[in-house]
């Protein structure tokens, strides 16, 4: 071989290292960490009582008196404690005709609170930001908040900057989607994700059932997370992110409606729910499964499931119903811990059945719906931090999160955890008291009675007083 041939093939190894090198040094960079999260926990006088919901049901003018024993009995069954918040203007009485000021300052609590609390314990100053994504569904300023947030933190002036509306209650995943395709093309990147939801301008004063549930079961509360893609802090951080799929039901008329912001007969805007709902969010959540179980589930779990779900179907085909149940895929093989969005508990309870999930599994999500009650997007980060506090998370370990929203959309990830986790959180202060040994239910003590209560003689005069 002459000195040329040596001299070409050498050139042609070095060349095919640098390319393999470079494929390698690139997905590296592209790795999406969690360094921190700080949820928001109000003050304690934006707790709600039982009395003081009863009181802030009753001073609903246009309510009827079935409208108000519906209410009652919603929140009786609705899973959620006495120790949930809500915005300052439900207390000053001022929920029928909320200020534009009324959904700054809520969010304004949040920002400060939690992004002055993130920034401290991650010791990373503001100007290190080089993306924010800030996600409120229902609430669009001008300047936008994400401006807001960047006026008051004087963040630099080339940060990208996404602001996202009407995403709903599965906006966190959707944010921490937008970051990933972020890292995927830029190296050594700090990103800071904002959640949470504005309930000041958004609360119903109609009488309408499909819009007045919605008082019910939202709640205050947000979530602040710093994420990176530099490899020189993957030590420090928390979780990696191992995939992310998202689902989208837009297309299909009946998911598009059956969660939508509307104006009932009356021009009183709401947010309506509808008995669509439960078919849609389930077909959501069986493609969304399709999608990442290959990702996230063992080769030998898939075969086992192709094959019985095979076998049934032929079986189901030539011998029609033969009582034998349809086979569920078992996603404990490839997961450690379920972090489910807290709808309600009738969402915890069929995504529980859906998936055979142990009351263990269903803890986390249970004690949050019951402690902060359904805070929309943030929601997910409440029962993560739970998790935590339990001492449940372990390094390797890996945690699934689930959530839902209008659209009809239905997004999932799965995080391994990187790090020991013994951090300070939103729980500290209470999470030896959960879970209770009997789960307590302050509204059932007092409107208990509504359930066997006959509508035709249910009757509240005019001075009734909520005891």
């Amino acid at each position: 071989m002459d000195s040329i041939s040596i001299f070409l093939y050498a050139l042609f190894i070095f060349c095919l290292f640098l390319m393999i090198w470079k494929i390698i040094d690139q997905r590296r960079h592209q790795t999406c960490y969690i360094l921190d999260y700080q949820c928001y926990k109000p003050i304690n006088d934006r707790m709600l009582s039982t009395r003081f919901c009863g009181e802030v049901i009753r001073r609903n003018k246009n309510l009827g008196l079935n409208e108000y024993k519906f209410l009652l009995k919603a929140i009786v069954s609705s899973g959620i404690g006495e120790q949930t918040y809500a915005p300052r203007m439900v207390f000053y009485g001022r929920e029928e005709c909320p200020t534009y000021h009324d959904g700054i300052s809520e969010m304004d609590e949040f920002f400060h609170h939690s992004i002055d609390k993130l920034f401290k314990k991650t010791n990373i100053p503001p100007s290190l930001i080089d993306v924010l994504v800030v996600n409120i569904s229902m609430l669009a300023t001008i300047p936008s908040l994400s401006s807001r947030i960047i006026n008051h933190y004087k963040l630099r002036e080339d940060i990208k900057v996404y602001n996202l509306t009407g995403m709903g209650c599965s906006a966190s995943l959707i944010s921490i989607n937008i970051v990933q395709n972020i890292f995927k093309i830029e190296k050594n990147k700090l990103a800071l994700v904002v959640t949470s939801e504005s309930l000041s301008p958004n609360w119903y004063s109609g009488n309408d059932r499909s819009m007045i549930l919605a008082n019910c079961l939202f709640r205050s509360g947000g979530c602040a997370i710093l994420l990176t893609n530099k490899l020189d802090l993957k030590n420090k951080a928390m979780f990696k992110l191992k995939c992310l799929v998202r689902t989208h039901h837009g297309a299909k008329d009946e998911s598009y409606n059956c969660c939508i912001q509307k104006e009932d007969d009356q021009g009183r805007t709401g947010f309506h729910l509808d008995k669509h709902l439960p078919k849609a969010a389930t077909r959501a959540f069986v493609d969304n499964l399709k999608a990442i179980s290959p990702k996230i589930l063992p080769i030998r779990e898939l075969l086992r499931f192709s094959v019985l779900s095979t076998i049934h179907r032929v079986l189901s085909q030539n011998f029609g119903k033969f009582g034998a149940r349809r086979p569920m895929i078992n996603l404990k093989t490839g997961v450690d811990h379920f972090c489910l969005h807290t709808g309600g508990k009738a969402v915890i309870d069929g995504i529980g059945a859906n998936l055979n999930l142990s009351e263990y599994d269903l803890e986390p999500a249970r004690m949050t719906l019951h402690r902060f009650g359904n805070t929309s997007a943030s929601s997910l980060w409440y029962v993560l931090g739970y998790m935590e506090a339990k001492k449940r998370l372990k390094i390797g370990d890996k945690v699934f999160m689930i959530s839902f929203g209008a659209g009809f959309k239905c997004n999932s990830c799965l995080w391994e955890v990187v790090r020991d986790l013994r951090d300070e959180n939103v729980w500290e202060d209470c999470i030896d008291n959960y879970p209770p040994k009997t789960l307590e239910n302050p509204f059932l003590e007092k409107y208990g009675w509504l359930q066997n209560e006959d509508p035709s003689t249910f009757y509240v005069p005019d001075d009734y007083v909520i005891p």
